[in-house]
């Protein structure tokens, strides 16, 4: 058999089924492999964006974990007693988180997502928990501020209240005083008596025969009373609470009071003894306890009963 032919079979017949046979099996190995790839690729991508999305709903949580540490130092802004201080720390953390909520929304209507877009939302979110660090920090040290600015307000007021203690006191000392020195200056008087005289002026010991009253006393030394002319106002008041005579009225702690009869002295600081001040009787007189009042520059001298028969 001639070599052009294979068990009756043309070698170039043989070689073109052959060639077609190797090329349909390339076919098939090329496409089986090129779909495999595509599975491969498909499920790669699939699981890229699976892990993008399970990296967006992390990185949600954090956002919403900031957010509820956020809003529990709400309540600590009212220590904040710098509202420039409040404004900025407010508009930094609202503007970042107007931004993280913008990337949000913009992954969520994506079917897709990127690497890169996870990167950015992560980076926001990153500058909002650094600023609310800042946030803490500067509410914190604020609070430590107005907690000195407290204390040293209740030592300041700690301190008025003891100065004021001591002003009162002092005050409470200078009225004393004050007040001792202006009864220093009283002139005193000593051994007053009311004496009944008949028509000759001598001792009457029935006090309703009387036709004067006298009252003796003396006014001793007193370098504390100022020198010079004194009107000294007597008042005497009969048992039945009557004031005897009625010569005129002084001024006495801002009123207007009745005497008996006065007598004026000239007063050097020397013991002045034996002053006298006569009333003559007008009206009937009965046997009691009179009261003798004596008065001068605005003080009571001196008060005292005695019983006339």
């Amino acid at each position: 058999m001639s070599s052009e032919f294979f068990n009756g079979i043309p070698r170039r017949t043989l070689y073109i089924i052959g060639g077609a046979v190797a090329a349909i099996l390339i076919g098939i190995l090329v496409f089986t492999t090129v779909r495999a790839n595509r599975k491969a690729q498909a499920l790669e991508n699939q699981i890229e964006q699976q892990l993008l999305d399970m990296a967006q709903a992390d990185l949600e949580r954090e956002y919403q974990d900031l957010n509820d540490e956020f809003a529990q130092f709400e309540n600590s802004r009212k220590f904040i007693t710098d509202d420039s201080v409040k404004r900025e720390l407010n508009d930094k953390y609202e503007a970042a988180r107007i931004q993280v909520e913008k990337l949000q929304q913009e992954l969520k209507n994506q079917k897709s997502k990127s690497a890169a877009e996870i990167a950015k939302l992560r980076s926001e979110i990153d500058t909002l928990r650094a600023l609310l660090r800042h946030y803490v920090e500067e509410i914190d040290r604020l609070n430590k501020e107005n907690q000195q600015l407290r204390d040293e307000n209740q030592q300041v007021k700690n301190e008025n209240r003891r100065l004021s203690s001591q002003v009162t006191e002092t005050t409470r000392r200078n009225e004393a005083l004050s007040e001792r020195m202006t009864l220093a200056e009283r002139l005193n008087v000593t051994g007053l008596n009311l004496t009944p005289l008949n028509k000759k002026g001598k001792t009457e010991k029935k006090v309703t025969k009387a036709v004067q009253l006298m009252a003796t006393f003396t006014i001793p030394q007193n370098n504390s009373t100022p020198v010079g002319e004194k009107t000294i106002y007597m008042r005497i008041i009969s048992p039945s609470g009557q004031l005897l005579g009625g010569a005129g009225t002084f001024d006495f702690e801002g009123g207007n009071v009745e005497y008996t009869a006065r007598k004026i002295i000239e007063y050097a600081g020397e013991e002045i003894g034996g002053i006298t001040i006569y009333w003559d009787v007008n009206a009937p007189l009965i046997a009691g306890d009179y009261t003798v009042e004596l008065f001068a520059d605005n003080f009571r001298l001196t008060s005292k009963h005695f019983n006339l028969k």
